[in-house]
């Protein structure tokens, strides 16, 4: 195939046929601790900012608590057993062992699944639970640089109360900046994201800390009896205090993410010799802060709890701290958005986008032009409507733990079908994680109504867009094959019918097997044949990347005529002019002065055959027409390619 997949097809195959590159064995030589701190700079921003609203939005939220120890106590329980169960075990301990030959996410964990499931109904349910989550993703990266933002910037108030008609348009500016660099890339700016967020993470500690020895009693709530009380003595409102709970974890999917950038290894000891302790210090300390307050102040004080820990002469810095520490986190959500959406792209969920490199060196520094301009759009858009952190906590959490709940999920079909964990063993395990998350989730239902609508849109349309575009091009290459002639038979034909010239025609080719259309419309018009004919078929594998050693496949047909095949990892480009350098058969080296590629190009026709409604078709016709070009994303020579179209119903 060249360019785009079906749903279950891309899915499975043999782990055995391809070999990758594994991700801690890709970082060269580079230190366990070195990666680690790295790994501060770049995957907790998103959960390391959390501290700015999350205490303050369980009391402040919809569902008002009083402030008084039974609910500080009860709140800083919570957190403190939910970064513990969810973040620790679940993520870090659990779902980092099920590594996809070095890569996590749930795209990933999903293509590992799809190896060992059986049948082809289980396989159709794992692969939508992971295309609805990677919809659900884009939601959240909406949401996620917009409350991280303005969070920060509204520290301006606790700072200077006359400040605060500046919070919008500074947080809009600041927002703006950050997009609009994505272009220029973040490799020089990417050296300051690691130093930037140990001095952030140190300071949330110090914060934590100064304030936990001046009333030690607030570890008392390391006791989970205190959050049972807090669910005896509100009840129902305890349950909806869930809601804002779950935003002290938003990130620890990125933590899972990102393994292959830095390794299991790496990720692993920088959680839990570092960001970890710190972030629960700085909990424990805006909690030990309100607690020994004057009852009179507390409510004041819970305004904005992680500014008031500072002195009044030190909050200016922190809110410049915290600004930057917010745009490393926004930074690190839009590349895991270009990431994940690159992962599609390759894995056959959306149409082939513009990409652009942006770092020579680092293969993984990448720029989606539109997918930027959507989150732009959407995130200042999000940050005007809702014009507080406070507003959009009501459209935070949904997407998060909806994405949660769906990992837990395919998480007991890991343990079952991949690790071969018995159901006595397994079965516990997975009903934990299956109450806590669906309880936070659950809990963050009642916000549909005051903002998480948002978040629920977004991952309808991404939804919708997703499988209309993997289920339009299964059916095309199923219209396709029923008119496919057999290679061998056309070869045999096509050599006294027309002329040869010289030099080599490729002919990209959806499937491995009979005439791309292309090549029909070739003999059938112009009535000639080059001297090299080569029909060159792009394989997506399940695994991120593909042993170079096993990249390249031939077979020669006689008369001229080769069948190649490239084959490439979910995570690597498709640079199909570097491949053919390697690809040392297929009757000589190729010359890219004396080759010519020949691609085909379908306009759909909306039909009322069987296979998908008529305003879905119309749909995946519109994406189809609107896919970037395979010349660019194959990075083919611009002067040396022809396009033949046809016409197709679907």
């Amino acid at each position: 195939m060249t360019d785009n997949h079906g749903v279950p097809s891309e899915l499975a195959g043999d782990p055995a046929q391809i070999d990758t590159h594994e991700a801690d064995n890709a970082h060269g030589s580079g230190s366990k601790v070195a990666l680690a701190v790295g790994a501060v700079g770049v995957v907790f921003g998103d959960i390391g900012t959390s501290p700015l609203y999350a205490f303050r939005e369980t009391f402040l939220g919809s569902h008002s608590l009083a402030i008084d120890k039974l609910h500080i106590y009860g709140v800083v329980s919570l957190i403190f057993w939910s970064i513990l169960l969810i973040v620790s075990l679940q993520y870090v301990v659990i779902l980092m062992r099920a590594d996809n030959k070095g890569q996590g996410g749930t795209l990933a964990l999903v293509a590992l699944l799809s190896r060992y499931i059986k049948t082809q109904r289980g396989t159709f349910v794992v692969v939508m639970l992971g295309v609805f989550a990677t919809a659900l993703f884009y939601g959240d990266s909406m949401i996620t640089p917009a409350i991280s933002v303005l969070s920060a910037v509204e520290g301006l108030k606790v700072v200077n109360p006359a400040f605060e008609a500046f919070v919008i348009p500074i947080a809009v500016a600041l927002l703006l900046f950050l997009f609009l660099i994505q272009r220029r890339g973040t490799a020089t700016v990417g050296r300051l994201f690691a130093p930037v967020m140990l001095v952030y993470f140190t300071t949330l500690a110090v914060l934590g800390i100064i304030h936990i020895i001046a009333y030690p009693y607030v570890l008392a709530a390391l006791n989970p009896w205190y959050a049972v009380q807090f669910f005896i003595s509100d009840g129902y409102i305890a349950f909806l205090a869930l809601g804002s709970v779950v935003l002290a974890v938003t990130g620890a999917e990125a933590l899972y993410a990102d393994m292959g950038h830095f390794g299991k290894g790496p990720l692993r000891l920088s959680w839990f010799a570092f960001v970890m302790p710190c972030l629960l210090l700085n909990y424990f300390g805006q909690a030990a802060m309100i607690a020994g307050m004057d009852p009179a102040e507390t409510a004041k004080a819970m305004e904005n709890p992680f500014f008031n820990m500072a002195p009044d002469s030190l909050r200016l810095p922190l809110v410049i701290l915290a600004t930057c520490a917010t745009f490393i986190a926004s930074q690190a959500v839009i590349s895991g958005a270009f990431s994940v959406t690159h992962q599609a792209i390759q894995l056959g969920f959306i149409p082939r986008l513009t990409t652009e490199h942006t770092s020579a060196a680092e293969r993984g520094q990448i720029y989606i032009p539109f997918v930027n301009n959507v989150l732009m759009v959407a995130v200042i858009v999000l940050v005007l409507m809702f014009g507080s952190s406070t507003a959009l906590a009501s459209a935070y959490g949904i997407a998060v733990t909806g994405a949660m709940f769906i990992d837990t999920c395919l998480m007991g079909v890991l343990l079952l079908a991949v690790w071969k964990w018995k159901w006595w063993f397994a079965a516990p395990v997975f009903l934990l994680f299956f109450f806590v998350d669906g309880a936070y989730f659950a809990a963050n239902l009642p916000k549909v109504p005051y903002g998480g609508w948002f978040p629920l849109l977004i991952g309808a349309i991404a939804f919708t867009l997703l499988t209309t575009w993997a289920k339009g091009r299964r059916l095309m290459r199923e219209r396709m094959a029923e008119t496919a002639l057999p290679i061998g038979i056309f070869a045999k034909s096509a050599k006294n019918s027309a002329t040869r010239v010289p030099g080599t025609a490729i002919f990209m080719a959806s499937q491995s097997g009979g005439v791309p259309s292309a090549l029909l419309h070739n003999i059938k018009h112009n009535k000639v044949l080059h001297d090299r004919v080569v029909i060159l078929t792009i394989e997506i594998a399940d695994v991120p990347y593909v042993d170079p050693t096993k990249r390249c496949d031939m077979k020669e047909l006689g008369d001229g005529f080769y069948r190649a095949i490239l084959r490439y990892g979910f995570m690597e480009e498709t640079d199909v002019p570097e491949g053919l350098k390697h690809m040392e058969r297929c009757g000589g080296e190729f010359d890219m002065m004396q080759t010519s590629f020949f691609l085909s190009r379908q306009t759909l026709i909306a039909s009322d055959k069987p296979g998908m409604p008529i305003w879905r078709e119309k749909l995946f016709a519109w994406m189809l027409r609107n896919a970037a070009t395979a010349m660019s994303f194959f990075r083919l020579p611009t002067n040396r390619v022809v396009e033949l179209g046809s016409q197709m119903e679907i």
